[in-house]
């Protein structure tokens, strides 16, 4: 599986962003797709997720800001991030999960920055 990451910028505090992540090669096999964040001297954290029937989780951080949604058709994730903080300000991956396998899959990671 391999995963294409895009969308990520720099921009104002209360600013949108949308970010999209296209999945190839055995997708069947994922049932989970996701994003994370990693910022400066911080662990990698999860941001939001969105399973295979379209049930997802989000970070509490984010919840009623970001939407995660995928279009199965195309094989994309995407996230869009609405009212944007300086703390938002990190590295996003990709992710995508296999139960069955028991494996993780990573994008290469876009860089967030918010700032005035």
């Amino acid at each position: 599986v391999q995963l294409q990451a895009s969308g990520g910028g720099l921009v104002q505090p209360g600013g949108s962003l949308t970010l999209s992540c296209a999945a190839s090669g055995i997708i069947f096999r994922i049932n989970v797709m996701g994003w994370y964040r990693q910022a400066p001297g911080k662990q990698r954290e999860l941001v939001a997720a969105i399973s295979r029937n379209s049930n997802t989780n989000y970070a509490d951080s984010v919840k009623g800001r970001f939407t995660i949604s995928r279009d199965n058709a195309k094989n994309t994730v995407y996230l869009q991030m609405n009212s944007l903080k300086p703390e938002d300000t990190a590295v996003y991956y990709c992710n995508a999960h296999s139960s069955l396998d028991m494996v993780d899959y990573w994008g290469q990671g876009t860089q967030v920055t918010v700032s005035s």
